[in-house]
Parts: C-alpha cells; structure tokens; sequence
C-alpha cells in the first residue's frame, strides 16, 4: 500500500480530509519504490488526527497491512496485532487514561452529590415540621434520615477534593488557559459556600439539646443554603466550558482573563442548568427515601416513621419529576443556541431537517450513520431545540462543515453512541422513577399500603434508578461537548498536561480505582447499616449532663 493510498484512506475512514501525510512526512521515504509508513508516520498521523482513541483501528492501515477482502485471510491476523501496537502508541499519550481517570472520580463523585444536596434540604423540612408541630415521629424522620445525607456529604467532600487535584496534575494547559476566569466561581464555592455549610453542619450535628430548637433549625437550613450554593458556583465554572462568557484571551500569554464576573455568574447555560441539576438532585434524594422506606415498610417495621417518610418520598419525587421535564425543556432550547452539535448528537441527526422527529428507541448501523429502526414522536425534536414543532434542527454533517471552516480542519462530531443513548438513559429512568412515584401516592392514599410484595420491590429500585438517571445526565452533558475542553477555544487533547507521561495516568487510575472501591465498599456498609437499623426508639434522650463522651459523638457517625 502506498503513502498515497494511506493517507486517501485515512482521510475517507476518518472524515477528516487533512489526516493526510504531508510531505515533510514524506523525508525519509524519498527513492523507494513502494514506501510503506514507519512508526514515526503513524505519530504524524496520530498528531493530526488528535483524537486517537477514536480512530486508532484506522491508522493502523498505515503499517501496509492488507484490509480488503481481495487480500488473502493471514492478512487479518496481521491487522490486528499491528492494531494493538497502533493503540498502545495513541494512548500512551495519556490523553485517553487521562479522561477516563476524571470520568471515574467525576462519577464516583456525582453518585453522592445530588443525595447530599437533595437531603439536606428534606431534612430542613422534616426538622421545621418537627419545630411547628412538637411530633415525635418528625423528630425520628429527621434523626434517621440525618445518617445516610452525613454519609453522602462526607464521600462526596473527600471526593470532590480528588478532582481539584486532578485538574492541576493530568490537565495543566487546561488549568494554566483558564485558571484566571475558572478560579473565581471556584473560589467563591470554597470560601463562600462550603465554609457556610461544613460551619453550620458541625453546629447541627453536635448542637442536639444544647442550641435552643430555633437555632438548632436555623443551622440545617444554612446547610441546605450553602450545599445550594455550593452547586450553583460549580455549576457556573461548568457552564463557562460549554459557554464562555465574560472573559478575553491574552494574545502574549495565551491565556483566557476574566472581564465580567457577572457574565461567568449569570451564563445563560448556569442559569438553566442549575434548576434542572436541583431538581434532579431532589428526585434522586426522593428515591433513596422511597427505597429505604419502603424497604421497612415490606417487613412490617416502623410503620408510623416509615410511612410518613414514604410518602414524603413520593410526593417529592412526583413534584421533582416534573421539574425536570420543565427545566429539561428550558436548558435544551439554550443548549440549541450554543451547542447545536449536542443537540444534533442526542438525537443522531446526521442531517438537518424541519419538521424533526424524537426517537425514544433506534437502532442502527455500527458506526451509527444509517437507521435500521425506530420508535419516534413527530416533531418532537423540533419543539425541544426550538419551541417550535416545524423548526428547523441542524444536523451533524452541516455542523461539522461549518465547525471545520470556523475553527479549521478537524473532527468536531462528540461520540454520538455514548452521547445519543446517555441522553435517552436520562429521560428513561428518570421517568420510571417518577411514574413509580405517582402509582406509590395512589396505593397508598387514605392509610394503605399494598400487600403485593412486587410493589415494594418496584419501589426499592427506584433508589439506583434515580442516582443512575443523574449520573447519564451528567455523562450526556460531558461528551456532548467534545472534542472541546472548552467550547470554541481549546480542545481536549490540547488540555493535557505535556510533562505527564502515560504510564503516570495509568498508574494513578489504577490506584484511584482501587482507593475508590474501598472507600465505596465502606461507604455502602455504613448506609445498609444504618437504613437496616430503623429510626431511633421512642425513649427520651439522655441530657447532656448525663452523656458520655462518646455518646455525644454517636450521632456524628
């Protein structure tokens, strides 16, 4: 195969007409005959392709292996040996252990976070009702469901130290373009948010009996304010990756400045986003009220406790659900008109159309450029982009060739599998659970409980289903912005820190990855634990004068 050959096949395989070798790639090649691609040909080529890990079975072809079927069969033994060099040539980079590595602690972090987030605030509420009404079970509700949010809080802050670190050592050309502009809602969260909420959650948990009941309520609900605060500037520096606002580029340091502090903090994108991620932060938290609760109720245990919170549960998972479907409406009008190739990728629209349908299901061709099969609502998709069922929806290709002539040559399409179906995971769990929410109100309105053991197993898995359906959300979020690590201004693999060799990645994932299994096993064992256990009895407590030392710290864990 000549270098012609490769670099016309590369080009056609990856869509991407400037993968072609160049010919200063051409040097050493000069007087054969035949030239075949040396190592240092397929790194030109990985460099121009920059997203390696996507198109790494491709460059293998440039090692003139046979990949026709006029070939003869030994061929294919050969590919894929030669493909496996090629993919360990594109990763050891780092590039891809890098962003798996903040895929799983950025995940590992966001199972806690909305349960956390969401729980503080029920407990608020359960602690008022408590405060206004004198009833012992409010009291027991908010006794109990206080050991399961202190877990999540707890895991959710060692956790989400990780990621600060993470972002300075494997993504340093990220931090060094954007530290000026991304350290000030960061640090906004740090200095504002978190220190609100971690003072006031230590004057809660050890202030039973010693604060008066009004100030006592007083610190829960500061925490609930500032774990909403808390989101609401992380939510901002997010926002300002998908949307940048507010800033301009250095042209002698290259780095992104700051200008509006406001802009950062009013982004279009922020100020959408961040109802949705509440309101499904409250479903999650709903659901693991829903599981626990019912869970007791199953074997007959706590009913008075358990039964108010069940359906305390349900009627905000309802409410919740709800609001995701409006705030979910909202943000993916905005997200339309900033990132239409989102938009295009969640829906696989490989070409613009008006009048476009949403497929609740689809299958495809194996590079998910050609429909097989649909389940799809008219004009659905439409109405979503733009309000308006006839609008008109870009498509990827048209996207992509406006991308390439604004920005110049590349590959701008996210991966459209993960991003089409995490999409569609979101909507799909998050709706089960609220469906199973609404037919909780029901069998048990007017002092029911169903007698059908299906149902109380239907409603302890709402529980995983609710976390998972934030997490997809999440996941959508984040590949539908790629290949950018910054909207319009830097590239992911142009993030990387350069000093960082690959096996350092790989070794740190693997750490990471066990650190994080033993932390989530502890974790796990800590909540059935204490959801197995049952509200505290009905026993007064014990005066302060009459406690232990170690009693006095009981409640903490």
């Amino acid at each position: 195969m000549s270098l012609e050959k490769v670099g016309q096949d590369l080009a056609v395989q990856t869509g991407n007409a400037d993968v072609g070798l160049k010919p200063a790639n051409r040097e050493h090649h000069q007087g054969e005959q035949n030239p075949r691609l040396q190592l240092g040909d397929f790194e030109a080529v990985a460099e121009r392709i920059g997203n390696g890990s996507k198109h790494w079975c491709y460059l293998a072809t440039g090692f003139g292996v046979a990949t026709t079927s006029q070939e003869p069969p030994l061929a294919s033994i050969f590919f894929r040996a030669l493909s496996l060099k090629a993919w360990a040539v594109t990763v050891m980079d780092g590039l891809l252990f890098a962003r798996l590595q903040f895929a799983l602690t950025t995940l590992y972090h966001f199972f806690f976070v909305p349960v956390s987030i969401s729980l503080a605030f029920y407990l608020a509420i359960m602690q008022t009702a408590w405060y206004r009404t004198g009833k012992p079970k409010y009291l027991k509700m908010v006794k109990f469901w206080s050991k399961p949010f202190l877990i999540c809080f707890a895991v959710g802050v060692v956790t989400g130290i990780v990621l600060e670190f993470e972002i300075g050592m494997n993504w340093s050309e990220y931090s060094r373009f954007v530290g000026d502009v991304f350290g000030a809602p960061l640090a906004m969260e740090a200095l504002l948010a978190f220190f609100l909420e971690a003072t006031f959650i230590g004057l809660w948990i050890f202030g039973w009996d010693r604060l008066p009941k009004g100030v006592h309520l007083a610190c829960i609900w500061c925490v609930a304010i500032g774990t909403n605060l808390s989101a609401y500037f992380i939510l901002a520096a997010n926002s300002w990756m998908q949307n940048p606002v507010g800033f301009t580029v250095n042209a002698e340091s290259g780095r992104a400045e700051l200008t509006d502090i406001w802009a950062v903090l009013t982004n279009p994108v922020a100020v959408v986003a961040y109802p949705h991620i509440l309101v499904g932060a409250l479903l999650a938290g709903a659901a693991v009220i829903i599981g626990i609760a019912a869970w007791h109720l199953a074997r007959g245990q706590h009913i008075e406790v358990m039964r108010a919170s069940l359906r305390f549960g349900l009627f905000m998972a309802v409410a919740a659900g709800i609001g995701t479907t409006i705030t979910g409406d909202m943000q993916g009008k905005v997200m339309t008109e900033v990132q239409p190739m989102k938009m295009a990728a969640a829906e696989a629209l490989w070409d613009s159309k008006s009048d476009a349908s949403f497929s609740l299901f689809t299958i495809g061709t194996r590079d998910a450029k050609r429909e097989v099969f649909s389940v799809r609502v008219p004009y659905l998709l439409s109405y979503l982009a733009d309000g308006d069922i006839h609008a008109k929806v870009e498509g990827l290709n048209d996207l992509q060739a406006e991308y390439a002539q604004r920005f110049g040559p590349g590959d701008y399409m996210p991966y459209v599998p993960i991003t089409y179906w995490s999409f569609r995971y979101m909507i799909g769990l998050g709706g089960v659970t609220t469906a199973l929410a609404l037919l909780g109100i029901w069998l048990t309105r007017r002092g029911r409980l169903p007698g059908n053991r299906w149902f109380w197993r239907a409603f302890i898995w709402t529980t995983p289903l609710a976390i998972l359906a934030n997490s997809f959300g999440w996941i959508f979020t984040e590949m539908g912005r790629q290949p950018w690590a910054v909207f319009g201004q830097m590239l992911t693999r142009e993030a990387l820190s350069p000093a960082v060799p690959g096996w350092q990645v790989i070794s740190s994932l693997v750490v990471f990855a066990v650190l994080y299994l033993v932390i989530a096993t502890i974790a796990l064992r800590l909540l059935i634990r204490y959801a197995q256990a049952g509200p505290p009895p009905d026993a007064p407590a014990p005066s302060p004068e009459a406690e232990t030392p170690a009693q006095q710290l009981t409640f903490a864990y």
